[in-house]
């Protein structure tokens, strides 16, 4: 099994990559899977280019086709400004744009660093609804570290639910292809001239 994790964390040492690593060992450790890790900073210019010329250059895609492929992820974003950072979402819109079927119906450990407590909220109003959107299947707990988590009993406890959530998940899915996710109706573009037509009586 292969398990991806995206850190969108800035600076080196980051609080958000060791949140990262703890996930990830956590759910290797129930799965046996093959971690890769990707380091959004170190993709922010080919990020923009692709916005600006429509196509990722070579080390985005292969980071856009790890995902695709893997059989679980592990996203994890800084928080800036109550929400996720920008770089975090730029990737994964960009993402969407070359592969909108990127996510559908894969498992995601979404988690967040922040200096305060306050922000934990992040989890349920930014990043669960963003990858809802991309059609993933998002874990029930995600994991939220605060600057006085570190260290903290809590924080571990909560490592180790998501993880063993996201296991559970890898390994239902392990074996089996994904289904090919179905258009949405209103996905469906249809002439308006064919609509027409099929509303005329017969004869």
């Amino acid at each position: 099994m292969r398990l991806v994790v995206v850190s969108a964390g800035l600076s080196v040492p980051s609080s958000t990559r060791l949140l990262a690593d703890r996930l990830a060992a956590a759910t290797a450790g129930r799965t046996a899977a093959e971690v890769r890790v990707i380091e959004l900073r170190d993709l922010a210019v080919e990020i923009a280019h692709t916005f600006t010329n429509g196509f990722p250059p070579p080390p985005l895609a292969d980071a856009f086709a790890a995902v695709a492929e893997a059989d679980g992820l592990i996203a994890v974003t800084p928080v800036f400004s109550a929400s996720y950072s920008g770089l975090f979402k730029s990737f994964f819109d960009a993402l969407s744009v070359t592969d909108e079927d990127a996510l559908a119906g894969k498992p995601v450990l979404i988690g967040a660093t922040g200096g305060t407590a306050r922000h934990s909220l992040v989890l349920d109003h930014a990043l669960r609804p963003l990858f809802a959107y991309l059609r993933a299947v998002v874990v029930p707990t995600g994991v939220y570290a605060a600057s006085e988590d570190w260290g903290a009993e809590g924080l571990d406890g909560r490592t180790e639910r998501a993880a063993e959530e996201l296991a559970a998940l890898m390994k239902g899915l392990s074996g089996a292809a994904r289904p090919r996710p179905r258009r949405d109706s209103f996905e469906e573009v249809v002439p308006f001239e064919q609509r027409l037509a099929a509303l005329r009586p017969a004869g």
